[in-house]
């Protein structure tokens, strides 16, 4: 009986189209991304933007369009950001210094330990909600019925349900950040929430 040798990477490399056996976790891929709320200058969250886009850092700035009616009485339409002063990166541990680094950065959310992620369920939610759908700022949450996405993508995220005329709004909060955006959706996408 001979014992088995650990193999060199060398080795494992030369046998790549062959089961070489396991390979070591810092070989497979490099660390984990999660997304993450960055603070930023007031009004500055697009030009943040375009410098994190230099740096190579993935980023996501949900937006929205509105009617403004100027002094003179005419019509702009405007795109604003979703969450004013508020911007998401998708990052791991090394990347952020690039973060902070950016100009008009002022920081990354989180508690006085640590940087607290995003879930990628609210993530994809706003990216989905934005396309093709009427997706705007709710600054006022109010006591309302708590519901859960039942189908689609987004299934068992969970939410506030509100009335804006005669549609119906999902209410998506971010705690972290304390700001929310309200989603129309179909009712029969919807389900209760027991309290």
């Amino acid at each position: 009986m001979s014992a088995k040798r650990p193999m060199s990477p060398q080795l494992l490399e030369a046998r790549s189209g062959t089961n070489a056996g396991p390979v070591p976790a810092a070989m497979k891929a490099p660390a984990e991304r999660s997304w993450y709320a960055v603070f930023t200058l007031p009004q500055n969250e697009k030009s943040v933007v375009k410098h994190l886009a230099l740096r190579e850092v993935e980023t996501f700035l949900p937006t929205y369009e509105t009617v403004r009616v100027w002094k003179n009485r005419q019509r702009v339409r405007t795109v604003l950001p979703l969450f004013p002063t508020y911007l998401f990166v998708h990052i791991n541990c090394g990347q952020r210094t690039r973060v902070l680094e950016s100009p008009g950065v002022i920081h990354i959310v989180g508690n006085s330990r640590e940087h607290v992620p995003v879930p990628d369920s609210a993530i994809a939610l706003l990216r989905s909600g934005l396309q093709g759908r009427n997706v705007e700022p709710y600054c006022e949450l109010v006591v309302g019925k708590r519901v859960r996405i039942k189908s689609g993508s987004m299934e068992g995220v969970e939410g506030v349900l509100v009335r804006k005329g005669n549609g119906m709004r999902f209410v998506l909060a971010l705690e972290m950040i304390n700001q929310y955006a309200a989603i129309e959706v179909c009712a029969e996408d919807l389900e209760h929430v027991a309290d």
